[in-house]
């Protein structure tokens, strides 16, 4: 039986470069948001299974008997290299009294965290008795890789209580993270995860979550970049709700109405996305000032070209705009159409010009928070590593 407590985080991602043209085989570059969603685990001595999700409103309890009873009464087993199957996830909807066709965050996450705990409990031992508390700095629906986020903190939680990979914590740390092979346990199990709740995902959003920094992503290839530097950002989520479908859908109407002029301006953002690559691959050796301006106007070009393909929209050119007079310089992040725009921060720009900027960007109705991207990924954490806002929301529930 599992008997110590355990604090870990995994973080959100945005896109940095290759919106859109990531779908027609260029490159994009995902970095993980300093954003963190944090879980908290107990051992719980009654033979039970609790789980608390107070982001989307999930309290849930059941008894370790019946999950290993419903888990003994699959006829498929649980493969990590196969999606799960529609039988599996309709018994456990079942099971769990979510409806067929329930799309809701709620329904998704609890869904998830049964899959996972049976699967995984399955292949590496008895279901655990234990209480699971998960509370997020990422706001859900927002294309920052909150499902991934909790994807990973779950399949990192529920291996190390199984007993797949160690606790790599030791008395005395305050931060610990897992060897390269049991960051690929972890990723691979997330992943199941990120397929409960969205079908068919890439599998870069918990790539992100897990290993942290930076990622290439092209046609299914996932790579992860050397080092690269902690950046600061503004993000600002625009409340602008948004399709991706809609949005992907439109952008590829117009590829296919002008392949001449639309093909190019792929091709462009692709070498943006990779000139952005060989210059956060060069800072952590040579930090020089001089490489600030270039990321700037790779944002600037790249914005103008996202508005060309349809991602825009007019309360991102306000975000922009409201930015721009700053000094600053913004784009969009993820699928556009409303939703996220990130704006980055040079070491030298003056709190002043920040919290001014964050003032007259709140002003317009939006959301903003001042944070890093290419942060750590999966991590666990001595209760004194943590500040007071996590640690009140993990310990005093």
């Amino acid at each position: 039986m599992w008997e110590r407590s355990l604090l870990l985080s995994a973080p959100g991602k945005v896109i940095l470069h290759g919106e859109h043209a990531v779908v027609h085989g260029k490159v994009a570059l995902a970095v993980a948001l300093d954003l963190r969603t944090f879980l908290r685990l107990r051992p719980c001595g009654e033979g039970r299974v609790h789980v608390r999700l107070p982001g989307v409103g999930v309290v849930r309890s059941w008894e370790t008997p019946r999950l290993q009873a419903l888990r003994r009464g699959f006829a498929a087993d649980f493969d990590e290299s196969k999606s799960p199957s529609v039988e599996q996830l309709d018994t456990l909807k079942e099971f769990a009294g979510i409806a067929a066709g329930a799309s809701a965050p709620e329904s998704l996450a609890t869904l998830a965290f049964l899959y996972m705990c049976l699967a995984i409990s399955a292949k590496y031992g008895d279901v655990p008795s234990v209480d699971i508390l998960v509370w997020s700095e990422l706001p859900t629906g927002a294309g920052l890789g909150s499902s991934a986020a909790y994807a990973v903190c779950l399949a990192a939680a529920l291996l190390t209580v199984c007993g797949a990979i160690s606790c790599p914590l030791k008395e005395g740390e305050s931060t610990a993270r897992w060897t390269e092979e049991e960051l690929t346990l972890i990723n691979t199990w997330a992943f199941q995860g990120e397929r409960v709740i969205h079908g068919n995902p890439s599998g870069v959003d918990n790539a992100v979550g897990t290993w942290g920094g930076a990622l290439r992503y092209q046609s299914g290839k996932i790579t992860p970049l050397k080092r690269v530097p902690m950046l600061k950002i503004l993000l600002t989520n625009t409340k602008v709700p948004r399709s991706t479908k809609v949005l992907v859908a439109g952008a590829k109407q117009k590829i296919l109405k002008f392949p001449a002029i639309m093909n190019p301006v792929l091709d462009s953002i692709d070498a943006i996305s990779q000139e952005c690559q060989s210059v956060l691959e060069a800072m952590p050796e040579n930090p020089s000032p001089e490489y600030y301006p270039v990321l700037e106007e790779l944002f600037d070009i790249n914005q103008h070209h996202l508005n060309v393909i349809g991602a825009g929209h007019p309360s991102l050119d306000r975000l922009c705009r409201v930015t721009a007079s700053h000094g600053l310089h913004s784009k969009l992040t993820g699928a556009g159409g409303g939703g996220c725009g990130i704006t980055l921060l040079r070491p030298d720009t003056s709190p002043l010009t920040v919290e001014a900027a964050k003032r007259d960007l709140c002003a317009c109705g939006f959301e903003c928070w001042e944070t890093n991207i290419g942060a750590p990924g999966v991590t666990l954490h001595s209760s004194s590593s943590l500040n007071a806002k996590v640690l009140h929301a993990l310990l005093e529930s």
